[in-house]
């Protein structure tokens, strides 16, 4: 084998490692909500309340990424990612046993906490392992597993409560953070970064840790994907509802307007990837995408879409939003190197990707009074809202990067 070709190899490993271990995060992120019917029955929660402990969850996960992404720059990513998935599996044991709501704001505290390491871990590995001709196609792959990793969620743990049995279905997700502390360890040297990784070819000055907090550019990267987390929580947790209140569909048809919309997604991330590697400018790229994510949004809070194309146009959003994916993972790397080269990925990324649990933390407070109060319509209103406001802050993320990183 050849130099050249031992390299693809091991990028192509790389990849596959983050990306596996990527879905088992987006599992872990709708274990919980997959569960809400059972344990709204349980404990006599409301949507509020049951809500409140994803909020949690992100609100945990938000506050400690920023802290994992020095941790990874520091230590490494394969220990902190181990950390991360043992947390993850601690807190399904943990929701197994649950008796009451304090439990439940355990479990979800404790999931927040193990997801908090993911972004900056994957994404530091993907950027110091990968090279640049095929970021692109490593980032779209790495976005599909957790579009995967979220369908698989609902599926697999509605199986497993079947028959009211929700504390079964929680011990079984356990099982999932087994598979990948093993994977983790039997694939450990493609999880590692070089000890000196965050000075090699960084040809940025040294700085303080915290010195990226005075970008401008990282800012608006914060607030863009609070923005859009805040779109995409609201329709993971209340869409089947909303869906079946607003256009009278039956269970299966508001299940199915959901799936639709994840595997847009997942397709519009795949195709993604094949278009962000191109020159194509990445700001207009991803401000068109989600403009017309946000129109067909707009066009579906209106009530008058007949209830057959519910799941169709919903599958249409979640393309719009894959498909701005992987050039908005460019787009982070771009303001992560305009200033400091490879040294703060991990910073820049934990940080940045905080705004995704914050977003996702807010949801079911902004959503949640809407749908106890039974204005359903205000659920698809507000994702069309927040997503043109999300065009407004790509496009300035681009006026933000000198030009000579602009596509």
């Amino acid at each position: 084998m050849t130099t050249a070709q031992l390299e693809v190899r091991q990028e192509v490993q790389t990849i596959a490692v983050v990306s596996v271990v990527h879905g088992i995060s987006h599992f872990y992120q709708l274990v919980l909500p997959s569960l809400y019917p059972w344990l709204m029955r349980d404990f006599n929660l409301g949507y509020t309340e049951v809500g409140s402990a994803m909020t949690l969850f992100f609100v945990v996960s938000g506050l400690c990424q920023a802290v994992a992404g020095v941790a990874v720059d520091k230590l490494g990513a394969q220990r902190v990612l181990m950390g991360a998935v043992a947390l993850l599996g601690l807190s399904t044991l943990v929701l197994s046993l649950a008796n009451g709501y304090p439990m439940l704001l355990l479990a979800g505290a404790l999931a927040g906490l193990g997801n908090a390491a993911f972004h900056p871990a994957d994404f530091a590995l993907l950027n110091h392992r990968v090279s640049t001709p095929r970021l692109g196609y490593a980032f779209s792959a790495h976005g599909v597993s957790g579009s995967i990793g979220w369908a698989l969620a609902p599926v697999t743990m509605t199986l497993l409560a079947a028959g009211g049995h929700w504390h079964v279905a929680a011990l079984g997700a356990s099982c999932v953070a087994v598979v990948g502390l093993l994977l983790l360890w039997w694939c450990g040297a493609d999880v590692t970064l070089d000890k000196d990784h965050a000075k090699a070819e960084s040809g940025a000055p040294a700085s303080s840790t915290l010195d990226f907090l005075k970008l401008r550019a990282v800012w608006l990267c914060f607030l863009f994907f609070t923005l859009t987390a805040m779109a995409l929580g609201a329709l993971q947790g209340y869409l089947p509802t909303a869906a079946g209140e607003v256009f009278g569909l039956p269970v299966a048809g508001a299940a199915l307007a959901l799936s639709a919309y994840l595997l847009g997604n997942a397709g519009g991330t795949l195709a993604g990837g094949f278009v962000s590697v191109g020159n194509l400018g990445r700001d207009g790229w991803v401000a068109a995408m989600l403009g017309f994510g946000a129109l067909v949004a707009a066009l579906l809070a209106t009530g008058l879409p007949p209830a057959w194309s519910v799941a169709p146009l919903l599958g249409l959003v979640g393309f719009a939003s894959g498909m701005a994916g992987p050039s908005r993972d460019l787009l982070v790397r771009q303001a992560a190197t305009a200033r400091f080269g490879k040294a703060a990925y991990g910073r820049i990324y934990g940080f940045v990707y905080s705004g995704l649990d914050t977003g996702m933390a807010l949801a079911p407070l902004v959503f949640g009074p809407f749908m106890d109060a039974g204005v359903f319509v205000a659920l698809l209103a507000g994702v069309a809202l927040l997503n043109g406001l999300s065009v407004l802050t790509a496009l300035g993320i681009g006026r933000e990067l000198p030009a000579s990183q602009g596509a």
